[in-house]
């Protein structure tokens, strides 16, 4: 699908494609941590994004530091 046609997804839908809680995705949002758009109350995703941040190994990095 050409990414300018690409549709956003929601919470929850994100988290079934990274097989993630809804509520870890909140979390990664409030930290920063994760590629977001707030479109009026709600959160949205690209996938194409979300890919690119976890194949960068960023979404790997969010617990660095605060383990142990």
């Amino acid at each position: 699908m050409p990414l300018e046609n690409e549709k956003w997804s929601s919470i929850e839908e994100l988290a079934e494609h990274i097989q993630v809680h809804k509520d870890t995705i909140r979390i990664w949002i409030k930290k920063g941590e994760i590629p977001a758009h707030k479109i009026g109350k709600q959160w949205r995703f690209k996938i194409s994004e979300i890919d690119e941040w976890v194949n960068s190994g960023k979404s790997a990095d969010i617990n660095k530091g605060t383990e142990g």
